[in-house]
């Protein structure tokens, strides 16, 4: 579990004294794109499920197909996120926040398009059927403050808020006032 003042960005985008998996889905930002967005998602593989390597394999383009049914699905995506919050807390990053992770897809905010080249994504493991847990809301609000320390966020949304009616995440049981409150906006 991350405590305040934990999470310390490097130079390069990349934060000391957490697990780092590095995903090769990532690449440059547009040397126009100011960071100015966090977008919150959900990702539980296989679907409903908690605590296996099936998120780090898919952003590392490990997944094997055959492994279960739902994989032969999706073992062809090229996807990653900058952070994955498991439902313990703990805290993982895929990408540097200085490059662009491929987390939001086709999507829109603030009247541009392509929220990749401007934004940082966040995984909380999890699904839209079933609450978050205390310690992820924890960690997602300690890892939003280091983020806003060292970007100028003016945004932050669920993925089903920049790509609506494709995306439903991060879902119903996303308690946004408790996060908004612990990250001081309420």
């Amino acid at each position: 579990m991350v405590r305040p003042n934990d999470l310390v960005f490097r130079d390069d985008g990349w934060i000391d004294g957490i697990t780092h998996i590095i995903s090769p889905n990532f690449d440059s930002r547009p040397s126009d794109a100011p960071i100015d967005l966090v977008v919150i998602h959900n990702i539980s593989l296989p679907p409903g499920e908690f605590g296996g390597a099936g998120i780090a394999e898919l952003f590392t383009n490990q997944l094997d197909p055959n492994a279960h049914p739902y994989y032969a699905t999706i073992h062809q995506l090229r996807v990653s996120s900058h952070f994955l919050i498991r439902r313990n807390g703990r805290l993982i990053q895929f990408v540097s926040c200085d490059d662009r992770a491929w987390h939001a897809g086709v999507s829109c905010w603030d009247g541009r398009e392509r929220c990749n080249d401007f934004s940082i994504g966040i995984e909380l493991e999890g699904t839209d059927e079933q609450p978050f847990e205390k310690k992820q809301y924890d960690t997602l609000a300690i890892l939003t403050q280091a983020i806003r320390q060292r970007y100028s966020i003016r945004g932050v949304m669920g993925h089903s808020d920049i790509a609506p009616g494709r995306k439903t995440d991060p879902g119903p049981h996303f308690d946004w006032q408790r996060y908004l409150h612990l990250i001081g906006e309420m």
